[in-house]
């Protein structure tokens, strides 16, 4: 007689941590959903490292102490060394640059306070674990925090560093130490403008500045006669030449033009990577997106709806000044055509 070989499905019975009813599946399901609430049960979780949490605070705490005694010095450096030379100049142009100063100080350290010690989004409160209380799909594509003890939705990310559910969250940045989430994210880009105006800002008045303390050159005149008659390849001639003699000039910068020199090197640097960052920014925000929701979506088809609006409903701005501003799906509907 021949031999028949057959599978039998035994049933797994388990319960969702969202509604509380008993789930019968057809075989063991490391992850599921449940056809009621909607909630995902993961019943392998992954555990989050949690033996380096007091080191990863420390070192945060660390860059947010660099970031603010770099943010004085720039302002308390930039006093010293370029507006006693603003003032000499002449009194309208030392009180213009001084309001403005004051004003982009303000502006930088108050967004800094806000966006570092500002919740960065808390998760809302729902009812869970009982049939009663949880209708037909109230928790779909939740899942269960088991280092918060509550439900998660999908826009919330648990961070292993702050040790909290952020909803809406972006990235964990050091040296703010926080996350950027809902709660502070309007704070960030606020930040980084204002930070990228007030370091550009800072960069030319310390060239303004140094240009006004240098001794002056020898044999400017013919400096500048070359430069009206030179072509292209000569041009580069004349600015090496015209740079080395500045160098050489160098030598006799006082201290307030040394502080200059590098107050001028580290804004100009800062700028450029704070640019790029708020580029990056924009461009997620402007795609309905975030930095984390950005990088689970590569390798798929999803694509956020890229428009306008999504930048004037994350700065609160009414939806009715986007008609009124060029968008790049119509460019592009029309370049298609």
């Amino acid at each position: 007689q021949g031999s028949f070989v057959t599978t039998i499905n035994e049933e797994y019975e388990t319960i969702c941590w969202g509604c509380g009813l008993n789930l019968v599946l057809p075989s063991y399901a490391p992850v599921f959903k449940c056809g009621w609430c909607g909630a995902i049960t993961n019943q392998n979780p992954v555990r989050l490292e949690t033996r380096n949490f007091g080191l990863r605070r420390f070192r945060d705490r660390c860059f947010v102490l660099i970031l603010a005694v770099f943010m004085l010095f720039v302002i308390c450096g930039g006093i010293w060394a370029a507006f006693p030379v603003v003032f000499s100049i002449s009194l309208a142009c030392g009180i213009f640059h001084s309001v403005t100063a004051v004003s982009l100080a303000i502006s930088t350290l108050s967004t800094f306070i806000l966006v570092a010690f500002k919740c960065a989004g808390k998760p809302i409160d729902i009812v869970y674990g009982t049939h009663p209380g949880v209708g037909s799909g109230a928790l779909n594509n939740y899942t269960f925090c088991h280092h918060c003890s509550k439900p998660k939705s999908p826009r919330t990310h648990h961070c292993r560093t702050c040790g909290m559910c952020v909803l809406d969250m972006d990235h964990h940045c050091p040296f703010i130490g926080n996350c950027v989430g809902a709660g502070n994210h309007k704070n960030f880009i606020a930040f980084l403008i204002s930070a990228v105006i007030s370091t550009i800002y800072a960069a030319v008045m310390c060239v303004y500045t140094l240009i006004h303390i240098l001794p002056p050159l020898e044999n400017q005149a013919a400096y500048a006669s070359d430069m009206a008659h030179a072509n292209s390849l000569s041009v580069l001639r004349v600015v090496k030449n015209i740079t080395l003699a500045y160098i050489a000039n160098a030598i006799f910068v006082s201290v307030r033009g040394l502080v200059l020199v590098y107050l001028f090197v580290a804004s100009f640097s800062v700028a450029i990577g704070l640019s790029v960052l708020l580029w990056q920014q924009l461009s997620y925000i402007y795609e309905g997106k975030t930095y984390l929701s950005h990088l689970s979506s590569q390798g798929s088809e999803e694509d956020g709806e890229k428009s306008c609006g999504n930048l004037l409903k994350f700065f609160g701005c009414p939806l009715l000044i986007e008609r009124y501003l060029p968008t790049i799906r119509n460019l592009r509907k029309r370049h298609k055509t």
